[in-house]
């Protein structure tokens, strides 16, 4: 139960992160969101781990959370993207679907799924197809959506990667973990941002989305990390992704979104698909 709940709560900071992250996202130049965001986390977690004063695991240890966290930035990058170019009440379900990558390690690994995991990984395709279905929209309205499912689906490999490769490295030290998760991904952010150079806010109320951007998240790895200590991977990781209920609640209630109903349908069936992999 405690690993159940500390994975719930990791879903709902992420949802609200992401919700900010796509606001901003349409307002602001990609790396700015992503780089102040995952920066400030960054700092704030190694102020904590330099007042624990507890040295690192052997580098070997933390390998797996470095690969993981580039591939999550990754997939971060292509997800804000998704959210700020298409619906956010279908791009986050999607980016969700990720849940499935720790189901097919497990079974690349000798793990043999659930029958439910299996249904829900067939619900999961479908709902992707039935969200994807945009009928009648305008030819430049069709292109943009997607696009946004292309990067929601590329978001959900990241996203997958990330939650196999922290779970390996969170066994020896859940901090030292996060740092080794976050520090590359930062740097390649930051080489990027000196060679695009983006327009920055003029006005530094800008940056406190940005800054509560990255403090939920980071909150939220940090859960979801000890809660992978204290449970089943699958149920785990399922659990936390359920954060695209709070992106699709807030997405509706502050922004008005409205999706087609056979879109609404697939959107079900993607969380559907989720809840049954956990079901296994």
């Amino acid at each position: 139960m405690v690993g159940l709940a500390l994975a719930l709560s990791a879903s709902l900071c992420w949802g609200v992160a992401d919700f900010i992250g796509g606001l901003q996202s349409r307002r602001l130049p990609l790396l700015v969101v992503i780089l102040v965001s995952q920066a400030s986390a960054l700092a704030v977690l190694v102020l904590i781990v330099a007042v624990r004063a507890q040295g690192p695991p052997r580098a070997v240890h933390l390998l797996p959370a470095a690969a993981a966290g580039l591939a999550g930035m990754a997939g971060l990058m292509a997800f804000y993207r998704a959210l700020a170019i298409g619906t956010m009440s279908i791009v986050a379900p999607i980016a969700a679907t990720g849940v499935c990558v720790p189901v097919v390690v497990g079974i690349a690994g000798g793990e043999r799924p659930a029958t439910a995991q299996l249904a829900g990984i067939l619900a999961a395709v479908i709902g992707v197809v039935l969200v994807s279905r945009e009928p009648g929209a305008a030819p430049g309205r069709r292109e943009l959506a997607r696009a946004s499912i292309t990067l929601a689906l590329v978001a959900a490999l990241g996203f997958g990667s990330f939650a196999v490769g922290l779970r390996d490295s969170a066994r020896y030290d859940v901090l030292w973990a996060l740092v080794a998760a976050r520090v590359p991904g930062v740097l390649a952010l930051a080489v990027a941002f000196a060679l695009v150079r983006p327009a920055r806010p003029r006005f530094a109320r800008a940056y406190v989305p940005l800054l509560v951007m990255g403090s939920l998240d980071l909150f939220a790895n940090g859960l979801y990390a000890v809660a992978t200590r204290h449970g089943l991977l699958s149920v785990i990781a399922v659990a936390a992704s359920l954060y695209p209920l709070a992106t699709v609640i807030l997405a509706r209630v502050v922004l008005g979104e409205r999706v087609r109903r056979i879109q609404e349908v697939g959107i079900v069936a993607a969380l559907a698909g989720i809840i049954l992999i956990a079901a296994g």
